[in-house]
């Protein structure tokens, strides 16, 4: 489950999206350099081998580890794409592309957020969607919507099955989980659409994209937890899934924020921000650029590793069920994101900074343990998780 949202305001285009995956799919920052190829040859995707194309912009994307495509991610010339999981009454094809390639292709071969969504309309027409999208549930089948942005404005794209139906942003739009275009809306899967409590989230979310001026209202907008009154609110049955900041533990469906991305779109350039990790509410936002790759380390996986992404969920999920802990870590995140607004600091600097920043808090908490006051059915949910991973 995910949301993305999107603003235009005058001389910019502002984007955001959380991705809500499985907890223990860590998701991996991946630089791709521009490319030529040889047109025609084959391409294997997540789980379908389509035609290659002559040349393929660089990209920066945001990938969960064992897919080849992404959940949200930018290219070189300034377009960005997040897409979200839809629930339909339409076919899946076997072995088709998945909304997260889609993504991917998108981005290597659009110039345009115009561009990106001819190309996602013809290769869902010519390709179809399917094959499994799920970590934990190999057999979790499901179609995409997109928003598909650049500095001049931005697409709201819908699917359902090799059905596409297409609207420009005129002001503000979001995106979460559930057919909303009067074209393919008819399609809707009403009881999986209500499980993602997406209409809810929605309308959270729309709210924010409406009001926001600035990249931090989009980070407070990805941090939302509805009306937990700042904390997540938990229900027996989707765990935390009805806000932007979505935390797992629920008893029928789960799904854990992983990664985190805004961006603002000039015609003078784009600027990125992303978490490169779960739950936004205790991570930073990082500065980042398609043209400046780092070394972060080998990626994560779905196994505790030394790495950022799981040193983050040591934290996440040592101090997630303590109010005053996790107050303490975000007046201080706060405190350092204002100064990184007004004066970014390098990519590399940033990453280094957070991770130091995430040590001490380590630390500090060794010594203070944090209180855990979440309902039985999420501490009981997040110790199989942990112990799947490696730190129980």
């Amino acid at each position: 489950m995910c949301d993305t949202l999107v603003t235009i305001a005058p001389g910019r285009v502002w984007f955001a999206k959380n991705s809500d995956r499985d907890p223990n799919e860590a998701q991996v920052p991946t630089w791709r350099p521009a490319r030529d190829h040889v047109a025609g040859a084959p391409l294997r995707c997540t789980h379908v081998t389509i035609p290659q194309v002559a040349h393929t912009h660089a990209v920066l994307l945001s990938r969960p580890f064992w897919l080849w495509g992404a959940e949200m991610g930018a290219n070189a010339h300034g377009v960005v794409i997040g897409n979200e999981a839809v629930f339909t009454d339409q076919p899946f094809t076997a072995g088709g592309l998945t909304g997260m390639d889609l993504v991917r292709l998108g981005l290597e071969r659009g110039a345009t957020a115009a561009e990106a969504v001819a190309v996602i309309e013809d290769l869902v027409a010519r390709h179809g969607q399917g094959g499994g999208c799920g970590h934990e549930h190999p057999g979790f089948r499901y179609h995409a919507s997109f928003l598909i942005a650049d500095a001049r404005g931005a697409f709201v794209v819908e699917t359902a099955g090799r059905a596409v139906a297409i609207a420009p942003v005129a002001d503000a739009a979001t995106i979460s989980n559930a057919l909303t275009l009067p074209a393919l809306r008819g399609h809707r899967d009403p009881l999986r659409s209500w499980v993602a409590a997406a209409d809810r989230r929605q309308a959270c979310t729309l709210a924010a994209a409406r009001g926001a001026r600035g990249v931090s209202d989009l980070f407070a907008a990805l941090r939302d937890h509805g009306d937990g009154g700042g904390r997540p609110r938990y229900r027996w049955h989707h765990g935390a899934m009805a806000a932007p900041c979505m935390h797992a533990g629920g008893l029928v469906a789960a799904s854990q924020t992983t990664a985190s991305w805004v961006a603002e779109l000039t015609p003078a350039g784009a600027r990125h921000w992303i978490t490169a990790t779960a739950a936004p509410c205790l991570s930073i936002f990082k500065p980042v650029a398609v043209d400046d790759p780092l070394d972060l380390g080998p990626p994560p996986r779905d196994r505790a590793d030394a790495g950022l992404w799981w040193q983050h969920e040591r934290l996440h999920r040592r101090v997630i069920g303590d109010a005053a802990w996790c107050q303490t870590i975000a007046a201080e995140r706060d405190r350092v994101e204002r100064g990184w607004l007004a004066a970014p600091p390098t990519p590399a600097a940033a990453f280094a900074a957070h991770r130091a920043l995430i040590d001490r808090w380590l630390a500090a908490s060794a010594t203070a343990a944090p209180v855990d006051d979440r309902p039985w059915y999420v501490r009981r949910y997040w110790a199989a998780r942990d112990r799947r991973a490696g730190l129980a």
